[in-house]
């Protein structure tokens, strides 16, 4: 595994983190702090807001450059987050069980590769640390009815499409 591959993946993860904090911020400006389900979205936000600043960090520390998409997550994710939650807290729940679906995906196929490769133990414990909790997202999205969204099937489809696809542009661009 290069030094360019492992930039890339930094990269295309804090880009993540960051579009996930910025969906959180969109769910909570609709729905509010009081709203159905509130208390698990601020804490899932935390948990979110947490995993970004460890990336930030990390690119810092060394040297990779951020996506140059970021401003279009940070208007794309927060469009989302509000936009499903005016439609209501089972979709807001739907876009988190959704999005931590593909995340799962994504990070388990990177944690597969840094160990096979031997290379970046840090980066690896952090994936895998950062994986169990965004489980634990989708898994108390999908507690508090994700399932019941109106046309959950294809909501969620939808979203996790978007998912796939910003992941492949925040890897090149």
């Amino acid at each position: 595994m290069t030094k360019d591959e492992l930039n890339r993946m930094i990269r295309v993860d804090q880009a993540g983190e960051f579009g996930a904090t910025r969906i959180y911020e969109g769910q909570l400006a609709v729905m509010g702090e009081r709203g159905p389900h509130a208390q698990e979205i601020v804490h899932m936000a935390e948990q979110e807001k947490v995993h970004r600043e460890k990336f930030d960090a990390l690119m810092a520390e060394r040297g990779v450059r951020p996506t140059a998409l970021q401003p279009f997550w940070s208007v794309a994710g927060y469009a989302l987050g509000a936009g499903t939650a005016l439609l209501g807290p089972e979709a807001a729940m739907a876009c988190t069980a959704a999005v931590e679906e593909e995340i799962d995906k994504h990070y388990s196929e990177q944690l597969d590769r840094l160990v096979e490769s031997g290379k970046d133990p840090e980066l690896a414990e952090m994936i895998h640390q950062f994986r169990e909790e965004e489980r634990e997202h989708r898994d108390t999205a999908l507690k508090y009815g994700a399932e019941k969204a109106p046309a959950y099937p294809l909501l969620s489809g939808a979203i996790r499409l978007g998912c796939r696809a910003a992941i492949k542009l925040a890897e090149r661009i």
